[in-house]
């Protein structure tokens, strides 16, 4: 006979939780003050009931697919769990609510913490903010690591719902002395002549966007294989301000150092738009939905709608 979830053992559920946010059985157990044999029997058991294998036991862990419903339910079950606890005004021993979410890097560097800010202090909440690519961030989700996501995708994952966010625009930006260096027939000659052999700054190997810029100036090639990746927003935007290369830099951070004159707009027709939606579990929870509502106006004010 299958089990439901609501038939499995509430201690179990909350061990392989413990497991999957520690990353080890040792430090799972250092958390729930047992002893490591403790909560592999937990675990075990817990499979057994299932009839399924919910974790692989790499370093750090990883849920199965099967893991993965069992950590939404028990990551839902105990942001319920607080909720309740907080309108009945009984003691949680002084332990703030975590809420899991995952934000782009960018979002993060601009708009995303002063949405943080407008959360009401009595709602006693702490965040993990996890850092991942927008178009990745999905798959935090359907792994259970995180409540909540600023994503690209406006495909809702199963059990959560989608709010669209606006559009962060991007601008391709260089420094003047590298447009000396490396740019020099510009703009007596079209941008995509010369851009497509300039060294170019990439925050990561997941980033696409100067790829995709590229692409509409030189008429479908990608940036130069001359790449340097910051993984870093600000040090993104530093390494183009000190020349290393080009790259698309979040209006926010640009436009005062277009100003300033540190940087240089190379093409004003030729923008980057990346849609973002907010997507977020559903779960009746005061925290969750005072967050989405805080998010979702901060990005009223601060994206192109």
């Amino acid at each position: 006979m299958k089990s439901s979830l609501s038939e499995l053992p509430l201690e179990h559920v909350r061990t392989l939780l413990a497991v999957v946010d520690e990353g080890t059985f040792d430090a799972a157990a250092a958390a729930l003050h047992v002893t490591p044999p403790a909560v592999s029997q937990r675990v075990k058991a817990l499979e057994r009931r299932t009839g399924r294998v919910l974790l692989m036991r790499t370093k750090p862990v990883r849920p199965t697919e099967s893991g993965q419903v069992v950590v939404r339910f028990a990551r839902q079950l105990a942001r319920l769990e607080r909720d309740a606890r907080a309108e009945l005004g009984i003691s949680d021993t002084g332990e703030a609510a975590v809420l899991p979410v995952a934000v782009n890097a960018d979002s993060l560097a601009t708009w995303f913490l002063s949405a943080l800010a407008r959360i009401p202090d009595e709602l006693s909440t702490c965040f993990e903010l996890r850092r991942e690519d927008e178009d990745h961030t999905t798959s935090l989700l359907r792994e259970g690591s995180v409540m909540a996501a600023v994503t690209s995708s406006p495909d809702a994952v199963s059990g959560c719902t989608v709010r669209r966010l606006g559009r962060m625009r991007y601008l391709p930006v260089a420094s003047p002395g590298f447009v000396a260096r490396r740019l020099g027939d510009w703009p007596r000659v079209p941008l995509g002549a010369v851009l497509a052999d300039a060294p170019v700054i990439f925050f990561d190997r997941r980033d696409s966007l100067q790829d995709d810029f590229a692409r509409k100036v030189t008429g479908g090639r990608g940036a130069s294989r001359l790449r340097h990746y910051v993984p870093s927003s600000r040090g993104f935007v530093e390494a183009i301000e000190a020349g290393l290369g080009w790259g698309v830099v979040p209006q926010a951070q640009a436009e005062p150092l277009l100003r300033a004159g540190t940087l240089v707009l190379l093409d004003a027709d030729r923008v980057v738009d990346v849609p973002l939606f907010w997507q977020q579990w559903k779960l009746d929870s005061p925290a969750l939905a005072a967050m989405a509502d805080a998010v979702v106006a901060a990005a009223g004010t601060a994206l192109d709608q």
